[in-house]
């Protein structure tokens, strides 16, 4: 087991190390100046094409999910338990400063999941059962041609995979922890007892499991039904509640910005002279994290946005904007500043830097804001995440195994699913995590090098859009029945 880790460990410092994060932020810039920094230029656009159109009763046909459903299935991957535990660790990685490069990645981000969607649903087919489908695994085979069909292979077994741990197992553990420090805030149990009690920790897991069964086993149409009614509530609940957290420690909002940026530039130890972060670490901890959260340039959100009941690619591409926009640009960052204000890491940076320990930095944060419901907050906000995170990748995991298998087997993959609920809820499975998390970035090799390669294709599609010609209308050029699937 040694040797697999050290492998796992030489792979992973790869693909979440400062090359691979270059070239993920780097295809975000280039994107940008050839799209004219559309996220910037069509700003009231796309929220007028976004927020403006939202319809939680919209009819789809079948197969199909409304923009908003494919929106929520997708947003519901993306803004998991990454929203707050992530965004903490990247600050105990990087410092403060790590936060501005946060926002820097969503920035571009925004631009990159845009070019994923607009190719998932100029690529998507539909499979056997009438469902739409698409992905990286389709516009790569399909728009990069068939010589490439063993790149969508691999992304589509790095998918397969790694939706049991990062989709799967570290959303579940989450869920227990935090409901474990709940209970011991609230007096309910001590800490030994929420360690060592395995049957509160199986039935909590069963439990879980049956209620993501209860969905997933009922396809695309009830994970995006699904999606749709708790996204939203998920998340307006947890930004009302950092807005309000913010307010009340609204005296140190000034130092809490301003650590941002002097840490964000300034090489200066953080503590001291003996624990400290330079600017390389505030880079580098601050992109990871930020394409962590918002998964652009992975590959997987498109694979929901494939779905959507629209006429033109570049209108489902404007929810891919938002989409950044929400998660990274406004959730994280509010975190952050929940975190900064609190003072619990301000005051005494170093004991956090040795502890490591993001989940207690974020429960503490909002605890010293709302005292013992902050722990309470946490735990609600973590089982909506993480249910609805663990629910989308299930779908990404489908897809990817779907392309994989022809439409075999689909069943089987979904109990399987749900079984790791029950094993994640009771086990510590740190080799399997990392490995997981190895393979979340390993998907998004394949994925940019699509991106690269049909570059001019999103610009014509998105030239189009602006002309009104609509030649890549997915009525008129949807492809029929998916001929892997045959």
């Amino acid at each position: 087991m040694g040797g697999i880790a050290e492998v796992n460990s030489a792979i992973n410092s790869f693909v979440w190390g400062p090359v691979m994060l270059v070239f993920i932020v780097g295809v975000g810039v280039y994107y940008s100046f050839r799209l004219g920094f559309l996220q910037v230029s069509k700003f009231g656009t796309w929220n007028k094409l976004t927020l403006g159109q939202i319809s939680f009763r919209k009819k789809t046909d079948a197969g199909k999910l409304s923009p908003f459903q494919a929106f929520s299935t997708a947003m519901a991957a993306t803004a998991g338990v990454g929203n707050l535990v992530g965004v903490s660790t990247s600050i105990i990685l990087g410092g403060p400063g790590a936060i501005l490069w946060m926002f820097v990645s969503g920035f571009f981000g925004m631009i990159t999941k845009f070019a994923e969607i607009v190719l998932a649903v100029r690529f998507r087919v539909r499979d056997k059962k009438g469902d739409f489908v698409g992905g990286p695994m389709y516009y790569i085979s399909r728009g990069l041609g068939k010589s490439w069909r063993w790149l969508a292979v691999l992304f589509a077994i790095f998918g397969a995979v790694c939706a049991f741990g990062i989709g799967n197992m570290t959303q579940i553990n989450a869920v227990i922890g935090t409901s474990s420090q709940m209970l011991v805030d609230l007096g309910v149990m001590t800490t030994s007892q929420t360690e060592g009690f395995q049957a509160y920790k199986l039935v909590y897991g069963i439990i879980l499991a049956a209620m993501v069964g209860l969905v997933i086993l009922g396809g695309l149409k009830r994970i995006g039904a699904t999606a749709e009614l708790l996204v939203p509530f998920a998340g307006i609940f947890c930004i009302i509640g950092s807005i309000i957290a913010i307010v009340m420690n609204g005296d140190q909002f000034g130092a809490a910005v301003s650590s941002i940026f002097i840490h964000a530039f300034s090489s200066e130890a953080l503590v001291g002279g003996v624990v400290g972060y330079a600017v390389m670490n505030a880079v580098r901890f601050g992109i990871a994290r930020g394409v962590f959260t918002n998964e652009a340039g992975l590959g997987s959100a498109p694979i929901a946005h494939a779905a959507a009941d629209v006429k033109h690619p570049v209108k489902q591409g404007m929810w891919g904007l938002f989409e950044v926009f929400a998660d990274t640009l406004i959730m994280c960052t509010l975190t952050a500043l929940v975190i900064l204000t609190s003072g619990v890491y301000l005051g005494n940076p170093e004991m956090w830097i040795q502890s490591g320990d993001g989940a207690a930095l974020v429960s503490q944060a909002f605890s010293a804001s709302f005292g013992i419901f902050g722990s309470v907050f946490i735990a609600i906000c973590t089982l909506i995440f993480a249910y609805c995170t663990t629910l989308s990748w299930s779908l990404y995991g489908v897809r990817c195994f779907q392309y994989l298998t022809k439409g075999r087997g689909i069943t089987g993959y979904r109990l399987a699913f749900c079984l790791v609920v029950v094993v994640a809820a009771i086990m510590q499975l740190t080799l399997a995590w990392d490995i997981a998390d190895t393979l979340n970035g390993l998907m998004a090799i394949p994925n940019l090098i699509a991106l690269i390669g049909l570059s001019g294709l999103v610009v014509r599609i998105y030239k189009d859009w602006r002309k009104g010609e609509n030649k890549y209308d997915t009525e008129v050029t949807d492809a029929g029945i998916d001929p892997d699937a045959e």
